[in-house]
């Protein structure tokens, strides 16, 4: 057992290895200091950063008069663009943090919906996903999403001009290539900028534990924590967010604007969810889930009171997700974060009645816990468009999510017969690729984000619905395919379940080696270094 344990760790230290090793190569082979300001000094000095900002007209013909002609407005303007930045960056790091308190609440929603048993794991898993993705995305996945972004600049964050290398097949980019481990990037804006990134990052990561959970081998879940953060998630969230080739197709085939995807129904969530969706596949279902005639068990969960709270600890942490993905608070449209917040709230309630009115309606009970994944599929499904569309489009995009999530559950558990213990494919990848068509369908064009204006379907521009068609089909293809091929090929090297005797023991023990809950008269075994009391001890004060 010892000797099986350390060939487990070997394997892990071993990908933390080629990550560092990665990041060190490609590191070095692309350092570059130039842009970059880490005293936050220079950032948003030079007048002509304020060029195109809107509301404001600013081009470079008046930047130029002003310098010789009125050398004191040109400094307050420089002062006034100091002051612009420093609001954008504050309401993007606050967003940022929001978004990381997110974790808490993916943490007790999957613990809850799972047993008793595995609390402990499943609960650890959502704590160390949170730092070995951190890890991988610092090392090699910001470099491969955002190694190219100052290329096309973030005015909002002042340019990101020191990111400005990518890797193109013709004209059409494919990876971000500068950046690892931030190296040459010592600068205020990149490391805004990284930050909010890096969170968004980890809850594509947090979705896969929800679907593999109570039978997932720790050791190989290490292992993917660094996969999703350096490859699988940070690819696609180039093509669409990096100026990749995703972004690209409005201007080459004449596909709206390209692929437009406000906060992440896609690049986040259905990554995230068709991720776990081949995770679930290869890992099989849980003992006791399937009978063999087919038919499907229903295995409870130890305390839904702590998912429902994680559930409204994920809806304030959403109000970061959506509002603070304008990465901005000054000029540029973004005071449109109002009616993002507001758009966000309005699609988590109207999936969530939608979704207890139809199991109160097809079971006679309005199933708590399946509300509350209808409230989760609202606020999934408008992460894309929320940044496009008005309050009543949202209620309806909240409503659509709240319909497909339970019908969505039912046939991954009794069709396709994947064991989901916390409905995270339906919510986030079915959710997600609802959220990403919506944008084509319901996007107003009452935005103007910078000059980025996006009608849909219903309002005059049916290419919208094509590039967001495009989108959605390629994060199916990327996230699942890769997934799918990532997870045989290790349960191939070293396996990625757990033993049938720990599994129906409970993971907690055998893997983590202490339960998550003790009453004091069970027997421990395992690692844990707590005894069992022979007998209850005194109360304080007595003789």
């Amino acid at each position: 057992m010892v000797e099986g344990r350390l060939k487990q760790l070997n394997w892990v230290v071993g990908a933390f290895v080629v990550v560092i090793a990665a990041a060190v190569i490609f590191g070095l082979a692309t350092r570059d200091s130039t842009g970059t300001d880490p005293a936050g000094a220079t950032t948003g000095g030079d007048p002509a950063s304020v060029v195109g900002i809107a509301p404001a007209t600013i081009d470079q013909p008046m930047i130029d008069k002003a310098k010789g002609a009125e050398p004191l407005a040109t400094q307050l303007a420089v002062l006034v663009n100091q002051d612009r930045l420093g609001i954008n960056f504050t309401w993007t790091l606050v967003a940022g943090f929001l978004v990381m308190f997110m974790q808490l609440g993916f943490a007790l929603v999957e613990t809850g919906f799972c047993r008793r048993k595995n609390a402990l794991h499943v609960m650890t898993m959502n704590f160390a996903v949170y730092v070995v993705g951190m890890i991988g995305y610092f090392l090699v996945g910001f470099a491969f999403q955002f190694g190219g972004v100052g290329n096309v600049g973030v005015g909002n964050l002042g340019g990101l001009s020191s990111l400005n290398h990518w890797l193109s097949i013709g004209d059409w980019h494919v990876i971000g290539w500068k950046g690892f481990g931030l190296s040459g990037q010592y600068d205020v804006g990149v490391a805004v900028m990284f930050l909010f990134q890096m969170v968004f990052m980890d809850t594509t990561a947090t979705i896969p534990t929800g679907a593999m959970a109570e039978r997932w081998k720790w050791s190989a879940f290490c292992i993917y924590g660094l996969f999703v953060s350096t490859i699988i998630y940070p690819i696609y969230g180039m093509w669409a967010w990096g100026g990749g080739w995703l972004s690209q197709i409005g201007a080459k085939w004449g596909l709206g604007i390209g692929y437009a995807d406000f906060a992440g129904s896609g690049v986040v969530h259905a990554v995230g969810g068709w991720t776990a969706l081949a995770g679930a596949m290869v890992l099989g279902a849980r003992i006791g889930k399937y009978n063999k005639d087919g038919s499907s068990n229903t295995i409870p969960g130890h305390n839904i009171v702590m998912a429902l709270t994680g559930v409204l600890i994920l809806a304030f942490g959403w109000f970061g997700f959506n509002p603070g993905s304008t990465l901005g608070a000054a000029g540029n449209g973004n005071l449109r974060i109002g009616l993002v917040a507001v758009a966000t709230m309005l699609a988590s309630a109207t999936g969530a009645i939608v979704a207890m009115l139809y199991m109160w309606w097809t079971t006679g009970k309005p199933d708590a816990a399946m509300t509350a994944n209808g409230f989760l599929g609202g606020l999934v499904g408008i992460t894309a468009p929320s940044g496009y569309v008005s309050p009543m489009n949202a209620c309806i995009i909240g409503a659509v999510a709240g319909l497909l999530i339970p019908t969505s559950v039912a046939f991954f558990d009794r069709v396709v017969k994947v064991d989901d213990p916390v409905g995270a494919i339906s919510v986030h990848g079915v959710g997600g690729l609802w959220g990403q068509l919506a944008v084509g369908l319901f996007a107003d064009g009452k935005m103007n984000y910078g000059g980025t204006v996006v009608k849909g379907l219903f309002y005059g521009d049916a290419s919208q619905l094509g590039a967001q068609a495009v989108g959605a089909v390629v994060c199916m293809v990327w996230a699942f395919g890769t997934a799918f091929v990532f997870f045989k090929v290790l349960n191939a090297l070293m396996g990625i379940r757990v033993s049938a005797e720990d599994e129906i023991a409970g993971l907690d023990l055998p893997e983590m080696g202490a339960p998550a809950y003790w009453d004091g008269d069970e027997p421990v075994r395992g690692a844990w270094p707590v005894p069992v009391p022979s007998a209850v001890p005194a109360a304080m004060g007595a003789d």
